[in-house]
């Protein structure tokens, strides 16, 4: 298990794009997409650009919401990412919730999934945000077990969603600074 003070949680950087690409290419065997908003033929720089814009909820797509994409680093290597959405749409109330996060496989049950999820809820405590929901696959036990570690409780009133296909367990917790 790494320390905290092992994994270090930034932003994605101009200088980051072989080590993101790697990332993406190991997670895409699990179905999962690391780098979220990256359009075919756009430019590295004008990506991270664009994820900052993003984040400042400036140029938001219809139905977006204004996020953070950070990214975790363990000895020079990116280990895992976080995308923390300040608001909620309906998709996001219903089956994404505030924070998704992913780990490369090589970096996995280290505790670089807890200390993205912790930095989630940290930005969205920062925005005001009290409580936090977090969703996943009914199936992934490593992130249950991380949510619970956190404080998730299941989402008494609904603690399974099921929307167009796609079934997420549904948790609830707390934001904290």
């Amino acid at each position: 298990m790494l320390a905290a003070s092992d994994v270090t949680i930034r932003p994605l950087a101009v200088d980051d794009e072989a080590e993101a690409q790697a990332a993406h290419k190991a997670l895409a065997a699990d179905g999962f997409s690391f780098l979220l908003e990256q359009v075919e033929g756009q430019s590295w720089h004008d990506y991270v650009q664009r994820l900052a814009e993003i984040e400042r909820g400036e140029r938001l797509a219809p139905g977006r919401v204004p996020a953070a994409f950070l990214v975790a680093e363990v000895d020079g290597r990116i280990a895992g990412r976080v995308s923390v959405r300040f608001e909620l749409n309906d998709y996001l109330a219903d089956v994404g919730g505030h924070i998704g996060y992913g780990v490369v496989p090589r970096f996995r049950r280290r505790g670089v999934a807890s200390a993205l999820l912790r930095r989630g809820l940290h930005e969205l405590a920062a925005r005001g945000t009290e409580r936090a929901l977090i969703t996943c696959d009914d199936d992934n036990v490593a992130s249950k077990g991380v949510i619970a570690r956190a404080g998730g409780v299941r989402d008494a009133r609904r603690p399974r969603a099921v929307r167009d296909g796609e079934a997420k367990l549904r948790f609830f917790v707390p934001a904290v600074l």
